[in-house]
């Protein structure tokens, strides 16, 4: 294409090829003049319909690479004048590629719907034929068709636009809205690989934008408003995950957001954060970390209570899920046996890591999560068999009827979808339960006697093979002290006094004192009797002792006030303290939010100064083009006069000079030429008078005798037109004789006609 051809000129030489059905020139064309170095040059008011109608071929004719490099010359030619032009650009990239999608669909519907020519008939020649080497359905082949490449062209157009937005403060809110409608792609054409990559894309520009802070226009993710508008992209990812079932995914969204979180200096809104522990309520759940589940309920629902539109069945609900949960945390670690040293260490950073997501300082237990869901008061708001199982689990001790009691609580669980899920787990408890009681009461009992103990409808049974693999996993794992004789069909509980089970008494209710414990504690036994009987005996001993609690009473007492004295003091030094540092806070925040706007406004007019200042530059150029065309424009035209006058000029003496120059040439040689033409002229003159003088001094005596000549003829010529003359006088005076002789017959009748006509 030629340098000079402006972008009008293009834009119209493209709709007249689209015109003539060239749509692959005419984009070629557009493509051209976009990635031009002229084009940076060129106002975007022209450059923007240019870029429209550029786009609608691209995705007309399905050429991604081509509207990806055209997209990006655009954002670098208009990112610094006009940011909501490469909006409406991209807006209308995104907007066709989905009605490309929609109409697609259409299609293949419309396709399907034809290639069925009988209703009743359920299956075709065709289709049986096809189906015995595929296993495809029509639907699916035409859609493989017609609507997978619209729907890769449309995933490849989402990525293009986020990666052309990205790590640019001007275009961010454009940015999270693209990677919603990303999202909702995802969600409704079920694209899970796509949506893996999209997070991952998601999550490299933000790491991108935490190091690249000191370009222009970079992300401040101290900023309020953008860190919450990257939360708000973060939590839409999160539910979009939750919804495709992607829990991996999921699980690294809420390290994502915990991460924003920390950076945050804003406090998180509450519904936001009860969304949070909800996703990793669900995500702890499908991953079988009980522990962790039930951390994130209990957290779930400290939110939840504090809701205003919460029902009182919705809190009995979120009560009885946070209580069950916690109960159905296994006592004993039945998980695949390894390295204790490799499973300790591996436990630890696991532990620390989930709970830092929970915003805990150490991993939780079972038994502090019971305490707290007790603190709270969730046991007076749970359903009534959920606080019969918690008595049954943690309170009563009945070895021989734990399992027959629970089984119509685990009945009424089944019936509940939300509950039924912590019916596996709660296995594993009640078998822990059960064996920790029978350790108590018996040193060894039947196997045939605990599978009868073991006993719950259907489909809740559990095998013989699932306890003894439960009580050989809890062995391994040193949580219970048991061993099974398989030759006696016994189970004997182990009674060595040096021999003990971590898990032996966590949380269960004794009934006696086991052997290992009266070894452990038999010292300190004997050390409790010995100072029961000295305060018995010795007197001396029981005085100066009532004289050193009274002095520590007394003590105790000032003590008490003056700490009391110190506590308010320090209580009001804190609150003074932290109103002075949240006057501070909110002042540094003031003074920030000043420079922030100060400098935006300095970067304003620093902005206004220079796009004016080029916008000057550039109609200065525009002018100076222009008069140097039309002073070319001139030239020619003189030059041209100049030649066709008949005067020659050398063609490089012509690009050598100017007007002035021609014009002094011109007039030079119009001068030369009216002098020239002024001599001969006189010449010309002095040649005629000459010849003159001779032709009058020969005529001279010729014009005598022609004069004698012309006088006779004239004499003959006046005398026949005399005669003509007399004769037609004649003739006439004759004609009118005739005409008065025949009106006088005609007098007598006029005089009397008149005098009739006077009387009356």
């Amino acid at each position: 294409m030629a340098p000079h051809v402006r972008p009008e000129n293009v834009l119209k030489r493209a709709e007249e090829l689209l015109a003539v059905e060239q749509s692959g020139d005419a984009l070629n064309l557009l493509h051209e003049i976009i990635t031009s170095k002229r084009t940076r040059n060129t106002p975007i008011t022209s450059l923007e319909p240019i870029m429209l109608r550029f786009v609608e071929l691209c995705v007309q004719l399905r050429k991604g690479k081509l509207a990806k490099e055209g997209l990006y010359t655009y954002k670098n030619v208009a990112q610094n004048t006009s940011v909501g032009s490469i909006e409406v650009v991209l807006k209308k990239f995104i907007d066709l590629s989905k009605d490309k999608v929609t109409a697609a669909q259409a299609q293949a519907d419309r396709i399907t719907l034809d290639s069925i020519d009988d209703l009743e008939a359920s299956e075709t020649p065709e289709s049986i034929m096809l189906s015995t080497v595929s296993t495809e359905q029509g639907k699916d082949r035409t859609d493989r068709a017609v609507v997978t490449p619209w729907l890769k062209f449309l995933w490849e157009a989402y990525r293009t636009v986020l990666e052309i937005l990205r790590n640019n403060a001007r275009l961010e809110i454009m940015y999270q809205a693209v990677a919603i409608q990303a999202f909702q792609f995802c969600l409704k054409y079920s694209r899970k690989t796509e949506f893996r990559r999209l997070c991952e894309l998601l999550r490299n520009h933000l790491q991108s934008a935490s190091k690249n802070t000191s370009q222009v226009h970079a992300i401040n993710l101290n900023d309020p408003d953008t860190l919450q508008r990257h939360l708000d992209t973060r939590f839409a990812q999160l539910n979009a995950a939750d919804e495709l079932d992607l829990w991996q995914e999921a699980f690294r969204s809420v390290e994502d957001i915990h991460t924003l979180l920390t950076i945050s200096k804003r406090p998180p809104k509450p519904a936001m954060m009860a969304n949070y522990y909800e996703k990793l309520t669900k995500i702890f759940l499908v991953s079988d970390n009980y522990l962790f589940h039930a951390t994130a309920a209990s957290r779930y629902y400290s939110l939840r209570l504090h809701a205003k539109n919460i029902t009182s069945a919705d809190a009995t609900k979120s009560a009885s899920i946070v209580l069950l949960s916690a109960l159905a945390i296994p006592v004993i670690n039945t998980s695949r046996f390894r390295s204790v040293i490799f499973d300790v260490d591996e436990s630890k950073h696991k532990n620390a890591r989930l709970s830092g997501l929970l915003g805990l300082p150490k991993a939780p237990t079972r038994a502090s999560l019971l305490k707290d869901a007790l603190a709270k008061g969730i046991l007076a708001r749970v359903s009534p068999e959920i606080r019969d199982l918690y008595t049954i689990l943690e309170v009563d001790f009945h070895p021989l009827s734990i399992c027959r009691k629970i089984s119509p609580i685990m009945t009424e669980i089944f019936k509940d979808d939300g509950l039924k899920r912590y019916i596996e787990p709660l296995h594993q408890v009640i078998l822990t339960r059960l064996f920790q009681q029978l350790s108590q009461v018996y040193d060894a009992v039947k196997l045939d006697f605990v599978i009868k103990l073991v006993t719950f409808p259907a489909p809740f049974e559990v095998s013989s093979t699932t306890i003894e693999k439960f009580i050989m996993n809890g062995c391994k794992k040193g949580d219970l002290a048991i061993r099974v004789d398989h030759a006696a069909n016994s189970i004997t509980f182990e009674s060595d006094v040096y021999a003990t089970a971590k898990g032996a008494t966590d949380g269960v209710v004794q009934l006696q004192p086991t052997p290992t414990e009266i070894v452990r504690t038999e010292l300190s036994r004997l050390g409790k009797t010995l100072f029961a009987t000295v305060n018995l005996v010795d007197a001396e001993y029981i005085s100066s002792r009532a004289a050193t609690k009274d002095a520590a009473i007394k003590r105790a007492v000032v003590g008490v006030e003056e700490e009391h004295k110190a506590a308010l003091l320090r209580k009001s030094i804190i609150e003074d303290r932290a109103k002075e540092a949240e006057t501070i806070l909110q002042k540094r925040e003031e003074d920030e939010s000043k420079k922030r706007a100060l400098r935006q406004q300095q970067e304003q007019v620093a902005e206004q100064k220079r796009l004016a200042e080029e916008m000057r530059k550039r109609e200065l150029d525009r002018i100076k083009r222009e008069q140097d065309a039309i002073q070319e424009q001139e030239k020619r035209k003189l030059a041209d006069e100049i030649i066709s006058t008949g005067i020659k000029l050398d063609l490089e003496s012509i690009e050598s000079m100017d007007t002035h120059k021609l014009r002094e040439v011109q007039i030079e040689q119009t001068e030369k030429k009216n002098k020239d033409m002024t001599e001969r002229l006189r010449i010309t003159a002095k040649r005629v008078d000459h010849l003159e003088r001779a032709f009058r001094k020969v005529e001279i005596p010729l014009l005598e005798s022609d004069y004698e000549k012309q006088k006779e003829t004239d004499r003959l010529l006046h005398a026949e037109r005399r005669k003509a003359q007399l004769e037609a006088s004649r003739a006439q005076f004759e004609e009118k004789v005739i005409l008065k002789k025949r009106l006088k017959r005609m007098l007598a009748d006029y005089n009397e006609f008149k005098e009739q006509l006077l009387r009356q």
